[in-house]
C-alpha cells in the first residue's frame, strides 16, 4: 500500500525521499484471542472473517482524515498527519476512527461461531516520526521512530473493547473536552528497542463521546502530568 502521492512519484520512476513529521497520531490494533479463534477454523474461514473485518474497517475509516499503513494477520495499523499533514487535527482524527472501529468490530461475525463476536484491543500515541518507501520489487511505504514503538505498546497492554493511550495523546484531545477519558495507571514503555524501559502515565477512552469533561479530574491529571514532566 502506497499514498497516492507517492505512488506518483513512483511510476514517474523518480526517487521518494524519506520525510520526517513532527507531529502525527499512530493507532494500532488487533483481534483478541484471535490465535484461539484461528485454530479452532479452517483457514479458509480465518481469510473469510479477516477479510469481512478488514472490508468493514476500511469502509469506515474513510471517513476520517486518516491514512491506512498496513495490515499483519489480524493487526491494524493507520495513521493521522502523514503523508499529508492535517496541523493539529490528527489526534482527533484517530481518537474518532478508533471509537467506531470498536463499535464495527462487534459487528463482523465468527464464521464457525455464531454466536460470538470479535473483540477489539486498541492503542494510540503521538509524537514525531519519519516515513519512506523501501524496496523496490514490492515497494512499501514505512514508518519508524519511537512512536511507532511507543503505540504498539499501547496497543500491546490494552484490554478487550478499549482504546489505550498515552498522555501525549491525552494532552492533544483533551482540549477540546470532546471526549471522555478515564486513567488507566502506569505503563512501562520500552524506548528506542531498548530491553529497558520507564513507566508511563497512560489513560483509555470511555465508549462513547461526551459534550463536558469532568472537569476537576482533568486539570489534576494536566498538573500531575506538568510536575512530572518538569521533574525529569
Amino acid at each position: 500500500m502506497l499514498p497516492k502521492s507517492v505512488a506518483r512519484q513512483l511510476r514517474k520512476h523518480k526517487h521518494v525521499e524519506a520525510e520526517s513529521y513532527e507531529q502525527v497520531t499512530i493507532f494500532f490494533s488487533d483481534i483478541v484471542g484471535f490465535t484461539s479463534i484461528a485454530a479452532s477454523c479452517a483457514p479458509l474461514q480465518v481469510v473469510e472473517m479477516l477479510n469481512n473485518l478488514y472490508m468493514c474497517f476500511d469502509t469506515r475509516i474513510e471517513s476520517y482524515d486518516v491514512y491506512k499503513v498496513e495490515t499483519i494477520g489480524d493487526a491494524y495499523m493507520v495513521v493521522s498527519g502523514l503523508p499529508e499533514r492535517n496541523g493539529n487535527k490528527h489526534a482527533d482524527e484517530i481518537a474518532k476512527m478508533a471509537l467506531d472501529l470498536v463499535a464495527a468490530v462487534r459487528q463482523v461475525p465468527i464464521p464457525h461461531m455464531p454466536n460470538d463476536r470479535l473483540q477489539l484491543r486498541a492503542g494510540v500515541h503521538t509524537g514525531p516520526c519519519v516515513a519512506g518507501v523501501v524496496g523496490y520489487k514490492m515497494p512499501r511505504y514505512c514508518l519508524f521512530g519511537d512512536t511507532v514503538n511507543t503505540a504498539s505498546r499501547m496497543e500491546s497492554t490494552s484490554l478487550p473493547q478499549k482504546i489505550h493511550i498515552s498522555s501525549v495523546t491525552f494532552c492533544a484531545l483533551v482540549k477540546d473536552d470532546a471526549y471522555d477519558i478515564e486513567p488507566r495507571g502506569e505503563t512501562e514503555v520500552k524506548v528506542n528497542g531498548s530491553g529497558s524501559g520507564s513507566r508511563k502515565e497512560t489513560f483509555e477512552f470511555i465508549f462513547h463521546f461526551i459534550q463536558t469533561l469532568f472537569t476537576s479530574s482533568k486539570q489534576f491529571w494536566l498538573s500531575l502530568l506538568s510536575n512530572r514532566e518538569r521533574a525529569k
